[in-house]
């Protein structure tokens, strides 16, 4: 799931505090419907990339809410430091 702010600013820092706070209230509501649609998910994991370097490929704010379901993955622990090597897995 993506949460998208309408206004175009090209990352999550250039927004204003209420843009930011709307962004958190949509990641609440969109956790909140996907459990009740779905029992099966565990968890979620939470991600912004800003800036070409740390992954970014859409020049336009968005927050990704991942679902995670228990063994959806062999090694889970980590989450997104998987991105730094030998920092995932501890």
């Amino acid at each position: 799931m993506l949460v998208i702010p309408k206004r175009h600013v090209a990352d999550f820092f250039e927004l204003y505090e209420p843009e930011k706070h709307a962004c958190m209230r949509l990641l609440d509501e969109a956790k909140r419907r996907a459990k009740a649609e779905d029992s099966t998910i565990a968890g979620f994991n939470v991600g912004i990339n800003v800036g070409e370097a740390a992954g970014q490929t859409v020049h336009h704010c968005h927050v990704h809410l991942i679902p995670r379901r228990t063994g959806d993955v062999e090694q889970p622990r980590g989450g997104v430091r998987n991105v730094i090597p030998g920092k995932g897995a501890y």
